[in-house]
């Protein structure tokens, strides 16, 4: 799989659900931050600047992998 090839989705179960991306190299950095209310939805990509995604708050998050729910 291709750096850019990895989607999740990430579904809010509550209010002021926080989705940060982090960015990749020798120091690891916030370098976006999406505030998500009850019921939307967010589609995330994985990218050359983007190696990982913190979530904050009650969301669902859907994968290749599964889905899996944050508390």
């Amino acid at each position: 799989m291709k750096t850019g090839d990895t989607y999740i989705m990430i579904q809010a179960l509550q209010d002021g659900v926080t989705v940060i991306g982090l960015t990749r190299g020798p120091n690891t950095k916030f370098h976006h931050t999406e505030k998500l209310d009850k019921g939307e939805i967010l589609l995330a990509q994985f990218t050359e600047h983007t190696s990982a995604i913190k979530i904050r708050g009650k969301a669902k998050v859907f994968t290749d992998f599964g889905v899996a729910e944050s508390e």
